[in-house]
Parts: C-alpha cells; structure tokens; sequence
C-alpha cells in the first residue's frame, strides 16, 4: 500500500526460508514477484491538458485525505495469524500471503470498474438534487420566515432581558447559600 509520495519498491521473495541464501556462484537470488511503482514520467505520459488543469488532479494521490476508511486499512497479519504452536509450512505461509494481497488487490479493482462509475453517477445525481433543493428552496424559506419572524426574536430578546434574566440571576443567588455535605455512617 502507498502511502503520500512515498514510493518504494516491494520484494517478495516467494521461497523457502530453508533455502541457501546465496547461490554456489555468488549471484544474489532473483525475486520471483517484484511490483515497482508507476514512476512520475509514466504518469505524466497518460496525462492530457484537461486532466492537468482539473480539479480533480490533486485526489489522485491523496484519495482518502479525510481517514473516512481507515477501518478498511487490512492486512494479511490482521485476517490470518498462525499461533508459535501450531505452523504451516514456510512456503505454504509465504504463497499465502501472496495470494491474499493480489486477490485481494484485483477483486477489488475488478468490482471497482463494475460499480464505481455506476455508483458515482447515482451519488453525483443525488447529491445534485439535494443541493439543488437546499439552495432553492430550503434556504429562501428559511431567510423568509427569519426575516418575517424578526420582530419576534426582538421581543423575545426583551423578555428574555427584563423577566427572566432578573428572576433567574436573584433565584441562584437565593440558592447559592445552601450548602450539602455527605458523610458516612
């Protein structure tokens, strides 16, 4: 997972830890799966004129810039977790794992292309429907009736003012005096 503008390159090595470190002849193991992130000039290739003046162009690497989702943040470690006395194999363990993140990667990407843009037309039509309501009808008959009710909230700033403030204030001093204290027995 990337994380920002953090970029770093993923290794996973998909053999046995019993395995030889090194090979007889010194070379270094080759790592049967490596996944190296899209390098900026890659992105800038896909990138036309409307794309780099849109707006939407910063959420591209900051899409969760709220933590609306962070109870989605879910790891392997967090599904599946072998205790210290019952093992499977190393090999078993490490695929495993391998396959858990790709899946889980692809599926998602798969249903994303299915439902995401469904799914974002709806929202967008409904969200432009409620803020249509709200600017065009809500709000004016709200400022309607505030300014129609301004005489009111004058005279309830009044009586608020000249009754019951008075009554209020001279009552808690009248209580102010009491005193409880508990003891036990």
């Amino acid at each position: 997972m990337m994380k920002g503008d953090d970029s770093e390159e993923v290794d996973i090595d998909l053999g046995d830890s019993s395995d030889s470190e090194d090979f007889e002849n010194g070379d270094q193991r080759e790592t049967l799966w490596k996944a190296t992130p899209a390098s900026e000039e890659e992105e800038n290739i896909h990138t036309s004129t409307l794309v780099e003046i849109s707006d939407t162009k910063p959420l591209i690497n900051a899409r969760d810039p709220r933590g609306i989702n962070d109870c989605l943040k879910v790891t392997f470690e967090d599904v599946i977790a072998e205790p210290v006395s019952v093992r499977s194999g190393d090999r078993v363990w490490i695929w495993s794992h391998a396959l858990f993140e790709v899946s889980r990667i692809w599926i998602y990407r798969i249903v994303t292309v299915f439902l995401a843009i469904p799914v974002s037309i709806i929202s967008g039509f409904l969200f432009a429907i409620l803020s249509c309501l709200h600017i065009w009808l809500v709000s004016p008959c709200i400022q309607c009736l505030l300014i129609g009710t301004r005489w009111l909230q004058s005279l309830w700033s009044i009586v608020l003012g000249v009754i019951v403030q008075p009554f209020l204030t001279s009552a808690g001093k009248c209580c102010g005096g009491f005193s409880i204290h508990l003891a036990k027995e």
